[in-house]
């Protein structure tokens, strides 16, 4: 097995976990199967409980899993199914280590970071590592592994020196260090400064490992006087210097890659062959220059609650991306605070009131993503209520689906006083409730999580023909309230059609709204399975009927083909035919 550790210096958010999928996706293109860890040094067990705010999206995984977001990124570069121990936190490990020590395994003798912590670690990486993804002949032969946090971090001090004795166990022809850096340009000078990465590289080989490979992230391309002065100072050659300045798209992350010879380096590093044979045809083509060359623009209205951190809603991004590259429109995102659309008598400073309706009535399609707690639910259910009524495209999302029937029943049942238990726990008419086997003590794990299947009621509507199924779709979920099935006869009998079930036929999964172009709304999110060269079929919908092309699509007059998506061949590996299309 090779080991591929991906850490960062200087500051957070420079992008490691693309770089880190971008390294995945070249070494896949070379002929290798690829796995990717995630490390998070923080001590929560997973990503579960913490803020959209703080820390991005909670993304889901087939097993229920709730992890950090850089394992989207993996999951989508790669066009793998990972699983929660793919995302390894001090929590954890120290849960397990205890776990032991109660058990009587380390036979009275004192627990410490080290050994005990450091052998978990390098235990937990090695097991993980060696499982085969997707049920693939053998195990992988690469494991990229990013670290969370920068290099010289307290919380991360356990896992650098367990990667440290890591390299040692596994011998150094099978680990390969990337170090991603900044090089940032001070002021009015203009001049690229070198000094924080020789600090942050001179921290990480205080703590005993060596860095392959520089990826310094910067604005502008990196001069040769100061490629050279990093490969001098950091020491590494000047072409172990890779300069991964800002692109259009993270497509072309890749691409940059390669013709930096990266494939090569790493490779060379790790004793590994195929990168003769490597092609990126296909990624260029179908996804880094596609992207850029969209000028049909399609504008969706994203209505939420934390729009202030793209990163709340990456999955729902890059599914709507997905969609538009398969749809060949150019996606325009309007962000509206749902808080915004309520009560104009709290307007507050700079018509924030005027504007959130201003971008509400001049989208194309409506997108009402998931999301907890009560703050903008109100301005989400207007948006429903507008979507209905104007006869624009809507697709919303767990919370989304359950604003939209809420709305339905206030507005075409009469039922002025409806809601959902969460926001109003003694509300006389609840149409969302809590589900009957939900924790109210414990908010960790406790939901409904995972890929569960939703079975299609009837094969006359949208979602059978968008999903191309005759009986059920698999799709992740993370929800703990659901539509009350005892009001879904009232619901029905005025049009709101529950066309999705769960296997019991007690929850419902899927609602469309009759007589309109496209009212869809999903309790899963099917934005975590969403892929580069795959669109969600829920979000291709959204953009189809939101550029007017959904009934040709639906009735086979306008055909989606290879020349819209990419193949997983494609994508990795082989050029596609016919120029790329």
């Amino acid at each position: 097995m090779k080991y591929v550790l991906v850490s960062g210096g200087v500051v957070s958010g420079l992008g490691k976990g693309v770089t880190a999928s971008s390294i995945g996706v070249i070494l896949k293109a070379c002929g290798h199967r690829v796995t990717s860890i995630k490390i998070d040094p923080y001590l929560n067990t997973d990503a579960g409980t913490m803020s959209p705010f703080e820390h991005g999206e909670v993304f889901v995984l087939d097993d229920g899993g709730e992890v950090d977001l850089d394992l989207g990124n993996y999951e989508r570069f790669l066009d793998i199914t990972l699983t929660k121990d793919n995302n390894l936190t001090t929590g954890k490990i120290y849960q397990s280590v205890i776990e032991r020590e109660r058990r009587g395994d380390y036979l009275g003798k004192t627990v410490q970071v080290v050994p005990h912590i450091t052998d978990a670690i390098q235990d937990w990486i090695e097991r993980v590592a060696g499982i085969p993804v997707d049920g693939r002949d053998g195990p992988p032969d690469v494991c990229v592994i990013e670290l969370g946090g920068t290099v010289g971090d307290i919380e991360s001090m356990p896992f650098i020196e367990a990667l440290r004795q890591f390299q040692f166990r596994v011998g150094p022809s099978n680990f390969c260090v990337v170090h991603v850096s900044l090089v940032p340009v001070l002021g009015v000078v203009g001049e690229q400064k070198t000094k924080p990465t020789q600090h942050s590289v001179a921290v990480l080989r205080s703590l005993g490992m060596n860095p392959h490979l520089l990826a310094c992230r910067s604005q502008e391309p990196l001069s040769p006087a100061v490629r050279d002065k990093l490969a001098l100072f950091c020491q590494v050659t000047p072409r172990h210097v890779l300069n991964m300045c800002d692109v259009s798209n993270i497509w072309h992350v890749p691409i940059m890659m390669e013709a930096q010879g990266a494939h090569k380096s790493i490779c060379d590093i790790l004793g590994l062959g195929g990168y003769s044979n490597m092609n990126l045809t296909g990624w260029r083509v179908g996804l880094a220059e596609k992207w850029d060359g969209l000028s049909n623009t399609i504008t969706i209205a994203m209505v939420g609650k934390y729009t202030g951190l793209s990163d709340a809603y990456l999955s729902v991004l890059k599914a709507l991306q997905h969609a538009c590259l398969a749809a060949n429109r150019k996606l325009d995102v309007l962000w509206v605070e749902a808080s915004h659309l309520e009560d104009a008598a709290k307007e507050g400073e700079g018509g924030e009131h005027a504007e959130a309706w201003r971008r509400i009535r001049s989208a194309h399609g409506i997108l009402v993503p998931g999301g907890f707690g009560s703050r903008g639910v109100e301005g989400k259910i207007l948006a429903a209520q507008y979507a209905r009524q104007h006869m624009v495209p809507y697709l919303g999302i767990c919370l989304g689906m359950q604003t939209a029937v809420i709305e339905f029943a206030r507005n075409e049942l009469g039922l002025a006083d409806a809601n959902s238990a969460e926001f109003e726990p003694a509300t006389p008419t609840p149409v969302v409730v809590f589900m009957p086997e939900g924790s109210t003590t414990h908010k960790g794990g406790t939901m409904r999580l995972g890929s569960r299947r939703t079975i299609l009621q009837t094969m006359d509507c949208i979602t059978a023909r968008l999903y191309q199924a005759d009986e059920y779709v698999d799709e992740r979920h993370r929800h703990r309230y659901e539509v009350n099935p005892t009001m879904v006869e009232q619901l029905e009998a005025k049009g709101l059609r529950f066309v999705g079930k769960d296997e019991t036929g007690e929850r419902m999964e899927i609602v469309e709204l009759t007589g309109h172009p496209y009212f869809v709304a999903s309790q899963f999110h099917p934005e975590f399975k969403s892929r580069p060269g795959k669109a969600s079929p829920l979000f291709l919908g959204l953009i189809l009927a939101a550029s007017g092309t959904l009934d040709g699509y639906l009735s086979g007059k306008t055909h989606i083909t290879s020349s819209n998506l990419l193949s997983k061949e494609g994508i990795h590996a082989a050029p596609l035919a016919n120029g790329g299309h």
